[in-house]
C-alpha cells in the first residue's frame, strides 16, 4: 500500500467514504492481507481513477488514467529498459519514449532511487506517472509473449536437456496458469487425445485452443497439478477434486481442480476464481432501474425467498453475492451453506458443503436455523428436503436466498411444486424470482455502428415475432432503420469483437394475482403472461434493450434466449 491507513483515512473520510465503511474495509484488508486502496475500489466505495488522482496529488506525482489501448500498444523494445522481475518488484513499466525522455508508469511513485538508476541506464530523463495498482497489473502482463511460442520453447528445452524435465514440467504448468490469468480465462481445460494433449481456455464463455503438447508429458503434467491441489498422484482410475492458491502481482486466485479419467487418460479442468473484480454491487450487475428497485425492495424484507435461476454458468452466484454485499451490515446475521464457497466475504458466516462429514444442504440448513440468522443463503435448491426447510425458514422470520436451474422466472414455481412443495406455501414464501443469462460484451475499443445487411434482413423473414419485437423496442417501422453495434476486432479483444460479459435479466416480483395463479397450479406460460401484463420485462426484451444500447450483439442475445 502506497499510503498508510491513517493517511488514506485523512484523504477519504468523510468526503469520499463514511468512517464506518472505511473502518469495515480496513479490517477486511488486514485480514486478507490485501492493499486497502485496492479493496476500497473493488468494493465500489470509490472509483479507481478518483482514488488514483487523490494519491497522485498527495505524492506530488502526475496521475495518468491509462487506457487499455495504451497498455496493449507498449513497444516490446521499451520493456527491455526494465526486466520483468524488476518491473514486478518495483511495480513500474516503461510506457513511451522520445529522444530525451522516458515515460514510465508506476504504482510506487516515491521510489526515487530506482528512477535515478533508470535515468542512468537509459541515458534519458525519466518522467514518472502514477497509475492505479490495477493498471500496473495490466501493464505487467505485457511481459508475457505468445503462449504457443513459449510452450514450444519449453518443449525444445526438454528435448535438449532431459535432466531438467521435472523443472520444465513445473514451468509449463505455471506458464499455463499465468496465461489463463493474463487472458481473463475462467477455466483451463487440459484434454488428452490419442496422440497429443490440447489445452483450451474458456474466455467470456467461449472455448479457445491455446496450446498443445506431447502425450508423453501428460502424466507428469497431471501429477504436478495433483501435487499443487494436494491430491493422490497414484490414483489414476477415480475422479478427484481439489484446490490450490495461485499468487499474482496484485491478488491471490483460488483454483478449483477437477480430474476425470477418460479413455485417453486423465482430463483436467481448472477453474480460476479471481477475487479482483468480483466485488459487484447490485448496481453493477446491469439491471434496469425498475428491476433494481424490485430487488432492493425485496432484499430488505425481513422474511421470504429471493431465487436466482438459470443454467450453469449464467452468473447466478455472482448475483447472489452482490445481494449479500448489499445486506452485509453489522446488525444483520448472515449465514450461508454453499457447494463450494466460491468467495469469502468478511462479516458473513459461510459453510462449505461436505457430505463426507455429514454436512449436506438439508442437515447444514437445520443447523444454520439454530444459529439465529437473519439471512440464509443456500447455494442451490436441489431436492424436496432442501425445499421444505428453505420454505419453512422463509415463513418463520428469515430472508432466504438461493439458486435453481430453471429456464426462466415463471418456470421456477412449477419446478418447486414438482419438488413436492405445497402450492400455497410457495405462493406465500417466494418474494421474487430473478432469471438471467450471460452475453458477451462488445469491445468498446473497436465498437462500430452498422445497419442490418440484406442477408440479415432475410433471416428475420423466418422470425416474424423477433422482427416485430425489435422494431417495437427500437421504435421504427422498418428493420433496415435499426441502428446496431458490433466490434470490428482489435488487439484488446484478440480480434473477437468482444471483451468481457454482461448479464440480461428477467425479474418476476410476486403480486396477489400471481400468488393465486401459483395456488391454482397454473402453467408457467400463464404466470409469465400475467407477470408481463403487470410490468415484468421479459429476458429477451432486456437483451434487445442492451443490444440497442451498444452493450452486446443481437446474435448473443438470440443464442442465450433460444428464440
Amino acid at each position: 500500500m502506497l499510503l498508510t491507513e491513517k493517511k488514506l483515512e485523512e484523504l477519504l473520510v468523510p468526503k469520499h467514504i463514511s468512517k464506518d465503511d472505511f473502518d469495515m474495509v480496513a479490517v477486511e484488508a488486514k485480514k486478507k492481507n490485501v492493499p486497502l486502496d485496492l479493496l476500497l475500489t473493488e468494493k465500489g466505495f470509490i472509483q479507481d481513477s478518483t482514488l488514483g488522482r487523490i494519491i497522485a496529488d498527495e505524492t506530488g506525482c502526475e496521475f495518468l488514467d491509462i487506457k487499455r489501448t495504451q497498455i496493449v500498444e507498449i513497444d516490446s523494445d521499451l520493456l527491455d529498459y526494465i526486466p520483468e522481475a524488476v518491473a514486478y518488484a518495483q511495480k513500474t513499466v516503461a510506457l513511451e519514449q522520445d529522444k530525451d525522455t522516458l515515460k514510465v508508469i508506476t504504482s510506487n511513485p516515491d521510489n526515487y532511487t530506482f528512477f535515478k538508476l533508470l535515468e542512468k541506464k537509459s541515458g534519458k530523463k525519466v518522467k514518472v506517472f502514477y497509475v492505479t495498482p490495477f493498471n500496473i497489473d495490466q501493464a505487467l502482463k505485457r511481459y508475457k509473449g505468445d503462449l504457443r511460442r513459449e510452450v514450444k520453447n519449453l518443449l525444445e528445452e526438454l528435448e535438449k536437456n532431459p535432466v531438467k524435465k521435472e523443472q520444465n514440467i513445473v514451468e509449463l504448468v505455471s506458464l499455463l496458469m499465468e496465461y489463463a490469468y493474463t487472458n481473463l480465462a475462467s477455466d483451463i481445460h487440459i484434454e488428452p487425445l490419442s496422440e497429443i494433449v490440447v489445452v483450451r481456455f474458456r474466455i467470456d464463455g467461449i472455448m479457445h485452443k491455446v496450446a498443445e503438447y506431447s502425450k508423453e508429458l501428460h502424466n507428469q503434467v497431471v501429477s504436478r497439478i495433483k501435487i499443487m491441489a494436494k491430491l493422490r498422484t497414484d490414483e489414476k482410475a477415480a475422479a478427484q477434486d481439489g484446490r490450490f492458491e495461485m499468487e499474482t502481482a496484485v491478488q491471490k486466485i483460488d483454483v478449483r481442480v477437477s480430474i476425470l479419467p477418460i479413455t485417453e487418460g486423465e482430463n483436467v479442468v481448472m477453474r480460476l476464481l479471481m477475487q479482483r473484480g468480483r466485488w459487484f454491487t447490485i448496481s453493477d450487475l446491469g439491471l434496469s432501474e425498475s428491476d433494481l428497485k424490485k430487488i432492493r425492495n425485496n432484499a430488505v424484507k425481513p422474511y421470504g425467498m429471493i431465487l436466482v435461476v438459470g443454467p450453469t454458468g449464467s452468473g447466478k452466484t455472482t448475483t447472489l453475492y452482490a445481494i449479500l454485499q448489499y445486506l452485509n451490515k453489522p446488525e444483520v446475521n448472515i449465514m450461508t451453506i454453499e457447494d463450494p464457497v466460491e468467495y469469502n466475504i468478511e462479516g458473513i458466516h459461510q459453510t462449505q458443503l461436505n457430505p463426507a462429514k455429514d454436512i449436506t444442504f438439508p442437515k447444514g440448513l437445520r443447523t444454520i436455523v439454530r444459529q439465529d440468522p437473519d439471512v440464509i443463503m443456500i447455494g442451490e435448491i436441489r431436492d424436496e428436503e432442501t425445499v421444505d426447510i428453505a420454505i419453512n425458514s422463509a415463513m418463520t422470520g428469515h430472508l432466504v436466498l438461493s439458486t435453481m436451474h430453471t429456464n426462466d422466472s415463471a418456470t421456477t414455481f412449477p419446478r418447486l411444486l414438482e419438488m413436492g412443495a405445497e402450492p400455497f406455501l410457495v405462493a406465500s414464501s417466494v418474494n421474487v424470482a430473478i432469471a438471467q443469462r450471460l452475453v458477451r460484451s462488445i469491445c468498446q475499443d473497436c465498437k462500430e455502428e452498422y445497419y442490418l445487411s440484406e442477408t440479415e434482413l432475410k433471416y428475420f423473414d423466418s422470425e416474424p415475432e423477433l422482427a416485430e419485437l425489435l422494431k417495437n423496442i427500437a421504435k421504427v417501422d422498418d428493420l433496415s432503420k435499426v441502428k446496431l453495434y458490433r466490434g470490428r476486432g482489435c488487439k484488446i479483444c484478440n480480434d473477437t469483437g468482444y471483451y468481457g460479459r454482461n448479464a440480461i435479466f428477467e425479474v418476476l416480483e410476486l403480486t396477489e394475482e400471481l400468488r393465486n395463479l401459483i395456488i391454482g397450479k397454473s402453467s408457467s406460460d400463464m404466470i409469465k403472461k400475467k407477470a408481463t401484463e403487470q410490468g415484468m420485462t421479459p429476458m429477451i426484451h432486456d437483451g434487445i434493450i442492451k443490444v440497442l444500447e451498444g452493450k452486446t450483439t443481437l446474435s448473443e442475445v438470440i443464442k442465450v434466449t433460444k428464440i
